[in-house]
């Protein structure tokens, strides 16, 4: 499946983001021009369900093989977040980033010891401005515009393609490419000791503390420092 994309930037090095459940590529509004400023052209995926692309079945692998499809080989750097990071880290062997930075990628079994079952987010699809607020009191005015709209253009068979028995943990057994993970310090998905084990897996682990799961968009200085050497 050919994947919408939005573009910043003419550099001569390539960044790609990809972005997590429910959300698109508006959801990098801040975090594009941000890397155009570094000298990269930017390209920003809707994933299958989301945003501007097609619809169709649902799947981790799936979301995956649209990564690979649709972008150029061998970018400088790819960031993947939440369920943009696992779909990342299925497609990084076949298109071959020199580096990839995962953020809060929903890989893990989650702070619970349970995998986080995405059908808790269906709820979301009906958020109001105040639900939306109360969930995410950091963001600005237009990150919860921003969520509003593609809220009303996510598909919420995403969330149950990954559900039920399609739980699973999909950590990486190790890094293909030179790989950073940045975890949100008040996130869901990470206990001290995964960090520790994705370290011993061979990722640099880095945490922006106080910042919800949505790192870029709850504390975007502290999203971008923690990229300092990746991007």
């Amino acid at each position: 499946m050919q994947l919408h994309t939005h573009e910043w930037g003419a550099g001569g090095r390539t960044a790609v983001l990809v972005h997590g459940m429910m959300s698109d590529h508006r959801t990098w509004h801040r975090v594009g021009p941000a890397l155009a400023d570094r000298g990269y052209r930017v390209l920003a995926v809707d994933l299958r369900g989301h945003g501007r692309s097609p619809r169709g079945e649902y799947g981790a692998e799936l979301f995956a093989e649209d990564l690979v499809e649709t972008l150029p080989a061998a970018p400088e750097v790819v960031i993947g977040h939440s369920l943009g990071g696992l779909a990342l880290s299925l497609a990084v062997e076949r298109l071959q980033p020199r580096r990839a930075v995962y953020c809060d990628p929903a890989w893990s079994l989650g702070r619970t010891g349970q995998p986080v079952d995405p059908a808790v987010f269906l709820p979301f699809k009906n958020a109001d401005r105040a639900m939306v607020r109360g969930f995410n009191p950091r963001w600005s005015d237009a990150d919860v515009d921003i969520e509003l709209a593609t809220l009303a253009d996510w598909d919420t068979a995403t969330a149950l393609a990954l559900s039920g028995e399609h739980r699973t943990d999909r950590t990486p057994e190790k890094p293909v490419v030179p790989s950073l993970v940045q975890i949100a310090g008040e996130g869901f998905l990470f206990t001290d000791e995964a960090a520790a084990e994705l370290t011993r897996r061979g990722f640099e682990v880095r945490t922006v503390p106080g910042a919800g799961h949505t790192i870029h968009r709850d504390d975007f200085e502290g999203f971008l420092t923690g990229l300092e050497g990746w991007v």
